[in-house]
């Protein structure tokens, strides 16, 4: 039985239409463009090694170890990559992973919703889900925060059954665990168990023997998956083990991390209006129409609960970047499911107004300017677009064209022949946003593809070697360059930041003016720069 019995039914929807357009949200933009800075290039580069035979107990990056993250997502995206190499380019099969994991997170968020709010509110939540901001772009990248993600969502779901099902939860919330810490590390075992442990004093939903029985099952379950990387770590390399767990993990909060520092303790606060858009407002809402002096009903405690702890450990981090504010959305979609149903009617119809006037004017706007790279006109347009793009030749491609015209039909169509409900606004926000998205995923793919990848720059660099050489070293090469140096040209450079190698190559990076060899007899014979980028600047220089 549902814990939340009196919300009334929700808007219908049909279940099928639901599955389409998150299954169209999740896969577009996986394919058909490079890795692109700076996660992805890195991010590929782990994948990339483990394809080429590389040890997966020890992440490698261009022939050295890298122990920012566990080695899950990589294994993951590796095996779709091989599973699909007859078909796709490496890069694009490896992505092929942020889809997987991201449909787990929108089916189990759905069903947390469900769960908690009843039979046909799972549907609404995953809507909410994909219509946030924040999510869209991030989700479709080659990184682990999707794995994280998922992660998440499972264990949320696995909570939220756990007065229900309690053995099946436990095992739930294990595996949640396993996949979140496998991916991205202690983050999310802390803040589930944390959670968890607070849930019991905020509901009597969570204050039972057999709650206690579900979280030992959980422990038993996330064991293997804590125990047998870091022991086989450990056992290989010590130092490395000191690095991930000390370093990259718990140096995150103490400070104790080389990552560049960013402490800003109301940066997701601040994030939060734009990044969380419309779950927060409606989540708020949800909040604000809750009868509080029945005190925190389970469908509020656990959703409110995992979105103010995850918000907290953020907030303390001593790195804050957008990415890593993705946890947040899966509470807070399910947390604003209620507000579906309690929305004045005057709320309901701006959210509509909102996201039919939003999504329209940026669609026109993208297939304006669209056409005008592709014709010249209107030349302010095309101008426009061409200083934000030096150099970018625009070419016809209509089995991209295809499907965007599609997208805009299926638009139009909905906005002008959905019947005016509480649901509308969000159906049109989901609807709206995967048109956006969809848009730069075909027609604008590769105008982007042009900004963000580093293969015609390698492929120059390529050409201007010599014939002969020992080896080449490099200068504040950065990792998403060193990754994908070795996986476009084949090359693995030497750091002179670790070793004084003798190499008669040096590549040498720089973010000002273009880089120029500190010492006598070396010779300049290549400098390039990815198109339209004036900050990462490169040269590459010969001894004589």
């Amino acid at each position: 039985m549902p814990f939340f019995e009196t919300l009334r039914q929700p808007p219908r929807i049909h279940l099928g239409w639901v599955i389409a357009l998150c299954t169209l949200w999740t896969l577009l933009g996986l394919v058909g463009h490079d890795p692109w800075k700076p996660d992805e290039a890195y991010g590929f580069g782990l994948v990339y090694s483990i394809l080429q035979g590389g040890d997966w107990v020890i992440p490698m990056l261009a022939g050295e170890p890298f122990m920012e993250k566990p080695p899950f997502y990589y294994l993951t995206a590796a095996a779709l990559a091989q599973l699909f190499s007859g078909l796709l380019p490496l890069h694009d099969g490896a992505r092929l992973a942020s889809g997987l994991y991201m449909g787990l997170a929108l089916v189990f968020t759905g069903l947390t919703g469900r769960e908690l709010w009843g039979k046909g509110y799972g549907r609404i939540t995953a809507l909410i889900m994909i219509a946030c901001l924040g999510l869209v772009v991030r989700t479709h990248q080659l990184i682990t925060d999707t794995a994280l993600l998922a992660g998440v969502a499972i264990a949320l779901y696995g909570l939220a059954l756990a007065p229900r099902i309690p053995v099946v939860a436990g095992i739930i919330i294990g595996s949640g665990l396993g996949i979140g810490f496998m991916s991205k590390g202690l983050f999310e075992p802390g803040v589930i168990a944390i959670t968890a442990l607070l849930l019991p004093l905020l509901s009597s939903a969570w204050r039972t023997r057999r709650y206690v029985i579900c979280l030992v099952i959980a422990f038993i379950t996330a064991l293997p998956w804590l125990t047998i990387w870091p022991i086989l770590l450990y056992q290989r390399a010590p130092e490395l083990f000191t690095e991930w767990l000390w370093i990259n993990n718990l140096g995150r909060l103490t400070g104790t991390t080389p990552l560049l520092a960013s402490h800003e303790p109301a940066y997701y606060v601040t994030i939060l209006p734009w990044f969380a858009w419309p779950a927060l407002p409606l989540a708020l809402w949800a909040l604000w129409r809750h009868n509080w002096k029945e005190g925190l009903i389970p469908a509020i405690a656990l959703p409110l609960t995992a979105f103010l702890v995850i918000l907290v450990i953020l907030s303390t981090a001593v790195t804050a970047r957008d990415v890593y504010a993705l946890p947040l959305l899966p509470p807070l979609a399910v947390l604003a499911t209620a507000a579906v149903n309690s929305l004045r009617r005057g709320a309901a119809n701006s959210l509509d107004w909102f996201s039919v006037m939003t999504f329209s004017l940026i669609a026109g706007l993208l297939w304006l300017g669209w056409y005008a790279t592709l014709t010249g006109h209107p030349a302010e347009v095309a101008h426009w677009f061409d200083k934000r793009q030096p150099g970018y030749v625009a070419h016809f491609n209509g089995l991209t064209l295809l499907p965007a015209m599609a997208l805009s039909a299926v638009w139009l169509v909905v906005v002008m022949r959905i019947k005016r409900s509480a649901l509308r606004g969000i159906v049109n926000s989901a609807l709206g946003i995967t048109l956006v998205w969809g848009l730069l995923a075909t027609i604008w793919l590769p105008w982007l593809d042009a900004d963000k990848s580093y293969r015609a720059m390698i492929v120059s660099m390529q050409g201007s070697l010599p014939a002969h050489y020992n080896c080449i070293g490099s200068k504040q090469l950065g990792e998403p360059q060193r990754a994908l140096l070795h996986y476009f040209a084949g090359i693995i450079t030497l750091r002179e930041e670790i070793d004084d190698n003798h190499c008669e190559l040096k590549l040498i990076q720089s973010n000002e003016d273009l880089p120029e060899h500190p010492e006598p007899g070396w010779k300049q014979i290549w400098q390039g720069r990815r198109q339209g980028d004036n900050k990462e600047l490169f040269a590459l220089f010969q001894k004589h």
